[in-house]
């Protein structure tokens, strides 16, 4: 799930709301901003556009009549370098998104910052990034994550989607969407993720029976469950991904599973230092920080190595006997054995696809599964409003995961909720490929723009009452007009991954839903800290009560 609509003006009718911004790091603060829709720049001006379905349009002037330079845009301090130290100093990186969410509030809802070698834009209004996502272009380029593609380089692996830009990557993409985002693949692969949530769901059945206090049939258990969950997700992506279980919910697990998830982790522990460093550099002179990064690397790819090579050979048999794929026996095998049968992508780009969505989909999950059964069990109402959906819906389908969960919106609003409240990955950035016009600033073609997911998810200029949680602000459009849900990106370069974790994470919900009462000793709020994702600093301890 890499981390990764209706324009919102926050002024009433267009009309701008001017206010001071607080002085940081010496930078001089603008006699106020006014929140207005974006624009295009033509001859230094704004260009006006016409009102679309939605009334909304865009102001022909800026603040003053005239559209401000790229170096007034506020910013943190100008030497990158500086900046650096600050971060390291400070331990900024591990709380990157509350720092983002202090700066918007002291410098307005746009700033540049300059850390190490990057050099950024962020933005935070839905209207602003709808602007934004509207200079994209045919082929969308976010941030190359630097470190990654030097691995693949020196390595000699071929790169996936997730690290290419231009026609290459749009060739590549389109194929990998008839497997993994049209409804005819999400359609085949749903049983086998319905089927990886029942059985998590017996062995905690199991383990709440077993361990668990209270009355046989009635049992409670109080377990932090980020393990487990952990071991369900990597789980349902092998399943999904290679067409095969690897039995992580045996009481031993095996060590080359727990392997490949310390590998992630510490992939993705090491990636965020890496974004302002070069990794050529760091290669060169041997520091721990890069030898750290690469053998993680190293680790993942040798753990899709393997079960490649076993799908390799079930194809080859499969073939041999002169039957298909999809129609051996009437069974799907996999996103794997799909692309190795219709044999559009080399074996090459198979696995470098095959192992960064195996990488991304893992604690994008997970964590925000851990984040779910917090959130439900500390408002109880919620659950039980989801509970009966869910049952409602249940009884309906027949057994039928899909129906099932059509049949319970909620599920979705309340996967949608949390990641509003915690975003796996808290940016979603492009390249704009025309000059524009952002809080009337002008930001050039191909300058490096973040939207800010984490405090643009809790802005109360964005959503009522930000710090409740409540699935119920999305259904019937409600809250979620306009470009307010972004956990899983935009357009032809969302999530690549996106369909498998969002079923993966629903069906779960559901399976638990139907079988436990979800509560917690404690309603204080999750400390959070940032990796490559944001997660818990401590995972949360849930108590499950079998229903």
């Amino acid at each position: 799930m890499w981390t990764m609509s209706v324009q919102v003006i926050v002024c009433v009718r267009g009309q701008g709301t001017c206010g001071s911004r607080n002085v940081l790091f010496g930078v001089v603060p603008q006699r106020g901003f006014c929140m207005t829709a974006a624009g295009t720049v033509i001859d230094g001006k704004v260009e006006a556009r016409r009102k679309g379905k939605d009334g909304s349009g865009v102001r022909k002037r800026g603040v003053d009549g005239r559209v401000r330079s790229f170096e007034e845009i506020p910013n943190t301090g100008r030497s990158g370098w500086v900046n650096l130290v600050k971060f390291w100093r400070e331990g900024r990186f591990r709380q990157l998104h509350k720092h983002m969410e202090r700066t918007f509030k002291n410098l307005g809802p746009i700033y540049r910052e300059h850390v190490g070698t990057q050099n950024t834009v962020n933005i935070m209004l839905p209207s602003d990034i709808s602007e934004l996502f509207r200079s994209e272009g045919l082929h969308p380029q976010r941030m190359t994550l630097q470190a990654w593609a030097t691995h693949r380089e020196t390595r000699q692996h071929s790169k996936g989607v997730f690290l290419k830009n231009g026609e290459e990557w749009r060739t590549d993409r389109l194929q990998l969407n008839k497997e993994v985002m049209m409804s005819t693949a999400v359609k085949r692969f749903l049983p086998l993720l319905d089927e990886v949530a029942r059985d998590f769901c017996q062995m905690l059945r199991d383990k709440v029976e077993r361990e668990g206090k209270g009355e046989e049939g009635r049992r409670s258990l109080n377990i932090d469950p980020s393990p487990d969950l952990f071991r369900f997700a990597l789980e349902a992506s092998c399943h999904v991904l290679y067409g095969e279980r690897i039995g992580l919910f045996s009481s031993s697990p095996s060590l080359e599973s727990q392997k490949f998830i310390w590998a992630v982790e510490r992939m993705l522990a090491t990636t965020p230092p890496l974004l302002y460093l070069p990794p050529r550099l760091l290669l060169l002179i041997g520091a721990p920080l890069w030898t750290q990064h690469a053998t993680a690397w190293d680790n993942i790819f040798s753990h899709a190595e393997a079960r490649i090579q076993r799908g390799y050979q079930r194809l080859s048999s499969t073939l041999s006997r002169g039957s298909t794929v999809g129609a051996a026996g009437g069974q799907y095998t996999g996103v794997l054995g799909q692309l190795m049968e219709k044999g559009q992508l080399s074996l090459d780009l198979i696995k470098a696809n095959i192992t960064e969505m195996m990488a991304g989909g893992v604690d994008t999950t997970a964590v925000p599964l851990q984040f779910a059964l917090f959130e439900l069990g500390r408002n109880p109402e919620v659950q039980e409003r989801v509970r009966q959906q869910v049952k409602a819906s249940w009884a309906q389908a027949g057994g039928d995961p899909q129906k099932a969960l059509q049949g319970a919106p909620l599920l979705k609003s309340t996967i949608k909720e949390i990641l509003r409240l915690y975003p796996v990955g808290i940016t979603v950035q492009r390249y704009p490929i025309r000059d524009i016009v952002i809080q009337n600033y002008h930001i050039p073609a191909g300058t490096a723009v973040q939207a800010c997911l984490y405090p643009m998810g809790r802005s109360a200029e964005v959503f009522n009452d930000p710090q409740r949680f409540d699935p119920g602000r999305w259904a019937d459009g409600g809250e979620g007009a306009g470009f307010r849900s972004l956990a899983f990106g935009f357009g032809a370069r969302q999530c690549v991954g996106r369909r498998i974790a969002e079923n993966e994470m629903q069906l779960l919900l559901m399976h638990i839903l139907l079988s436990f009462r979800l509560s917690v000793s404690s309603t204080e709020d999750i400390d959070t800290t940032f990796t490559l994702i944001l997660q818990p600093h401590t995972p949360p301890r849930i108590t499950f009560t079998k229903l």
